[in-house]
């Protein structure tokens, strides 16, 4: 929701020449409410594929794998270097799994994955660019 609101604010600011960045209101509900939704709708088949499907957690091994992405996200921070939440626990999961035994982790689980991360970043170019495309031919 952070990021979303940055991006959201850089736009009106930077459209409407604003001479402070500060965050409105219905940007920081608007988000909310939207991750709100997202989760309640969607979240589950996250939780599912991640918890179940992807390999069986215990307590002690969630715990790891969220302490594991937690210290990689702090450290990752402090140096500069974005990197995803959604990757760094998935990752965390699959080493979690791992330590029950190798076969533990459904690596196919873990395949399907990866590769739709690595198709997001040329789909939402190509989204981003038709878009972009069909509002410069609208206005």
């Amino acid at each position: 929701a952070q990021k979303s609101m940055g991006v959201i604010t850089t736009a009106l600011v930077s459209y409407y020449g604003l001479q402070t960045f500060e965050v409105p209101l219905w940007v920081i509900v608007t988000c909310a409410m939207a991750m709100g939704l997202g989760t309640a709708v969607g979240g589950w088949r996250i939780i599912k594929t991640l918890g179940l499907r992807l390999t069986a957690l215990r307590p002690i091994h969630g715990f790891s794998a969220e302490a594991t992405a937690a210290t990689v996200m702090e450290v990752a921070s402090r140096m500069g270097i974005p990197i995803s939440t959604t990757h760094t626990i998935t990752a965390s999961v699959m080493g979690v799994g791992a330590t029950k035994r190798l076969s533990a982790v459904k690596w196919g689980v873990g395949l399907d994955i990866v590769i739709a991360w690595i198709l997001t970043l040329p789909a939402c170019a190509l989204i981003a660019w038709s878009l972009c495309k069909a509002l410069t031919l609208l206005s």
